[in-house]
């Protein structure tokens, strides 16, 4: 998900709001999940338990696994009144950070997206998109390469506006129906099945064959390789769409904290980094939460995985003893096996 200031606690939330935690990658495809969750010993993840054992589930957002948006967009999209109801790939990031920036005028009718200078690795068979923080990219080399690449978008209608050395966003009639992948899809992945579809956007598919062209010979990118740093040789595209309305003040939101670590492990594909972030979360944040359910306090906890996402809200002894104890039996593995 794009880096963008979280509208939910952007006021911060009223005496009476509950506490939101949302985990992004609690669960995920593959072999390497399981060998992660597997590393954990048996008491690493007792706080989640005892948590669970006091909430009842709320809200289940269903996909699945090749859907444009993940899980945890959609649920963060509706939390903080961006979309009541996501459209994959559409979730509109780009226009909502256009909207807060100073200098853009008329930013929440216009259409947006957010355009990702990267490196992708190219293997015989496929590309692999490397995290765009690894390029190290400072800011003058990133607004030499904007510079470079404008005439191209502009030629299609699409102006390019430096926000952050990987970050640009991009304004456009185009981008306000066409879905894109979001970056946390494609990160250290084969970028072929994230791409825009070349019938339904054929001109940002020639936009990164023209953009690879490019890159491949300036200059720029021949200096870093000259310093042994990864070229920057495409880009991505991500949180397209348009505001059908500003999220609304935050006064009556939960207090949302969006949790990133096992996030970060995953796309590193780093599962021993991600076995030791659940035992450090276990210990930090969800004991926390733990402790403020334990003192009356309404909490919340979003647990999302790679196709689905559940909320579980704290039910109070005496009006919902009888739901709490749904949990009573329940390990944590087989709520984060539902993900």
């Amino acid at each position: 998900m794009p880096a963008i200031a979280n509208p939910a606690s952007a006021h911060g939330p009223s005496p009476a709001a509950a506490t939101h935690l949302l985990i992004p990658f609690a669960a995920c495809a593959g072999d390497g999940w399981t060998w992660a969750m597997q590393q954990l010993p048996p008491a690493s993840l007792k706080n989640l338990g005892k948590l669970l054992s006091g909430m009842a589930l709320v809200d289940a957002d269903r996909g699945d696994a090749m859907s444009l948006s993940p899980p945890h967009e959609r649920v963060l999209a509706r939390t903080t009144g961006l979309a009541d109801k996501p459209v994959d790939g559409l979730i509109a990031w780009a226009a909502l950070q256009a909207s807060t920036l100073n200098g853009l005028e008329g930013a929440a009718s216009k259409a947006w997206g957010l355009v990702t200078p990267c490196h992708w690795a190219m293997g015989r068979e496929h590309a692999t998109m490397a995290d765009p923080a690894a390029l190290d990219l400072p800011e003058a080399e990133s607004r030499t390469l904007l510079a470079a690449m404008q005439p191209y978008f502009e030629t299609d209608g699409i102006t390019l506006h430096y926000v952050s050395p990987t970050a640009w966003l991009a304004e456009g009639e185009l981008l306000r129906s066409m879905p894109t992948a979001s970056l946390d899809r494609v990160l250290g992945r084969n970028v072929d099945p994230w791409l825009p579809d070349v019938t339904s956007a054929p001109v940002f598919r020639r936009l990164q064959n023209e953009m690879q062209m490019l890159l491949y010979t300036h200059p720029l990118n021949d200096e870093r390789g000259a310093k042994r740093q990864w070229p920057v040789n495409s880009f991505w595209i991500s949180g397209t769409g348009a505001l059908d309305k500003l999220p609304p003040a935050a006064t009556t939101q939960p207090q949302l904290q969006l949790q990133r670590s096992l996030k970060t492990a995953a796309l590193a594909d780093d599962w021993q980094a991600y076995s030791e972030a659940w035992a450090a979360l276990d210990a930090d944040e969800i004991a926390g939460l733990l402790d403020a359910r334990r003192a009356g306090k309404t909490v919340r906890l979003t647990l999302a995985g790679e196709r689905n996402a559940h909320t579980y809200e704290s039910v109070k002894s005496g009006l919902g003893s009888r739901l709490a104890g749904l949990f009573k039996s329940t390990q944590p593995m087989s709520v984060l096996e539902q993900l």
